[in-house]
């Protein structure tokens, strides 16, 4: 939908007689569900203007924006159930995961791909903008030898997952099944991913292989619940959140894809994690040998105050969820497990997510029918300026309490975490931070392999990067590796 000039003066040369009215039956409409405000300008809009609200209005569902309003506003600040830490065996650990189980999951997930039964999605709705750039974050370099952009490195992850399964399990006829690769936009950033797979060749994948879809956009509302108009005919909109994948998933008839394709696990995670194990085929084993719904990667909570949400049990036996930091009382935050030594609430959410199919279709018409989104109290630009209202998001996470069933599957920040949230010269989660831990990891990879390294400035500031398409989890670089120097920095291939 094009939008009109904001020049109010090019009305029609019969100024004497009045604007028309607006649509009766929309005006009705709109004082149905107390929205009739969005005409308040009518009689100052332009014929285009006129035509554009009249265009955006009628593209709102109305009765399901309503029921959203009405449903988010009455659980808001209603008390939640008191939380309890995860049980023990709900997590797999570090320490007590034995080489055998690490062995047998490989396999199973690598079985599983290779029947195709794996696709992977992708959160990547957001901008750049606190890393300094409008572009899509995962356009975003991070500063690696290859200079290889956070999507290009996911993609060519994918590519050697792939390769990995059609040469698994006896399949040496190398025949390739091809893992189907989800990609959700928003209306800010799905021009701007599809251009830039595009003008990349798709980093090698087949263009088949890749689905992009947008998340939605639900109006901004004050505080008693009206549509704040950004101008005088335009409705304040903003993204839904990265829960707002269900129901884009539900309305674009993907979930129906998946299950023409065959997909039985779906793999979930956000863009921007520069060390993210697309589709790792030992969570992928895990969570089909546990036979849960749902599962999570954690990490160990670093200390008490880190500023990350946690696994936690919602009620007395109850649901597993996330809270977020703001949520978690310091007290609680603080308190020790005697039996382990760890923190009570220590499994930090990092949005790396494993769902069953069935699962997916359950949660995206439970989220739907029960309309609950978090209240994010925002400064939001409209015509009185910035107005403190309220943007309307559902998390990823909000799928969690539905779930029959839920594992959690510890991994270490050092190998699987390497956010890129901020702009470089911040304290954390930057591009400088996320390229010293893969060159870190990679460096251990390669000694582990038998090679060498020299440098020129400090070890602790630089290293080798290993092309993904080389390897995956540092498997197979002794016949690159052994025996050989290698300066860094510098990326090691084929």
């Amino acid at each position: 939908m094009r939008e009109p000039s904001t020049d109010n003066n090019n009305h029609s040369n019969a100024s004497s007689s009045p604007p028309p009215p607006p649509p009766q039956a929309l005006l009705e409409r709109l004082k149905d569900y107390g929205q009739e405000d969005a005409f308040a300008f009518w009689d100052q809009l332009s014929s285009d203007q006129q035509n554009f609200l009249v265009q955006e209005i009628e593209s709102l569902d109305l009765p399901r924006i309503d029921r959203m309003i009405r449903c988010s506003f009455q659980s808001h600040g209603l008390p939640a159930a008191a939380i309890e830490p995860v049980p023990e065996n709900f997590v797999s650990t570090v320490e007590d995961r034995k080489l055998d189980d690490r062995e047998k999951w490989w396999k199973m997930g690598l079985n599983a791909i290779s029947d195709g039964k794996l696709a992977v999605l992708l959160l990547s709705g957001g901008q750049g903008t606190r890393l300094g750039s409008s572009a899509p974050k995962g356009c975003f370099n991070i500063g690696l030898p290859s200079g290889k952009s956070l999507f290009q490195l996911q993609a060519e992850r994918i590519l050697c997952l792939q390769r990995l399964a059609a040469q698994s399990l006896d399949k040496s006829s190398g025949n390739v099944v091809p893992i189907h690769w989800y990609i959700m936009t928003s209306p800010f950033t799905d021009k701007a991913t599809r251009d830039f797979f595009k003008s990349h060749k798709y980093f090698g994948l087949d263009t088949d292989q890749v689905t992009f879809f947008s998340q939605g956009t639900i109006p901004c509302v004050s505080k008693d619940g009206r549509f704040i108009m950004e101008t005088p005919f335009q409705v304040a909109k903003a993204p839904d959140g990265n829960g707002g994948v269900y129901s884009a998933l539900k309305y674009s008839r993907l979930l129906e894809d998946m299950s023409t394709r065959g997909v039985k696990y779906v793999d979930c995670y956000g863009v921007d994690n520069a060390l993210v194990r697309v589709g790792d085929p030992t969570f992928l084993g895990y969570f089909i040998d546990k036979g849960v719904a749902s599962a999570a990667k954690v990490v160990r909570k670093a200390y008490p105050q880190e500023k990350v949400g946690v696994f936690v049990r919602r009620g007395k036996g109850g649901p597993v969820t996330v809270v977020e930091y703001s949520e978690l009382d310091q007290t609680l935050a603080s308190e020790i497990n005697q039996g382990t030594g760890r923190l009570r609430y220590c499994w930090s959410n990092v949005c790396l997510h494993m769902f069953t199919l069935d699962f997916l279709n359950q949660v995206a018409n439970s989220l739907e029918k029960d309309s609950i989104y978090h209240l994010a109290e925002k400064k939001i630009p409209s015509i009185h300026g910035q107005t403190l209202g309220y943007k309307l998001e559902q998390f990823v996470f909000d799928s969690f309490p539905y779930a029959p069933s839920t594992a959690l599957f510890e991994v270490l920040r050092e190998e699987e975490f390497a956010p890129v949230k901020n702009a470089n010269g911040s304290n954390f989660d930057t591009p400088d931070s996320a390229r010293l831990l893969a060159l870190r990891l990679h460096t251990r990879w390669v000694v582990a392999a038998g090679g060498f390294l020299t440098h020129s400035v400090p070890l602790y500031s630089t290293g080798v990067e290993v092309s993904p398409l080389v390897s995956y989890t540092g498997e197979n670089l002794e016949a690159i590796c052994r025996g050989r120097t290698f300066h860094a920095p510098c990326e090691i291939t084929f």
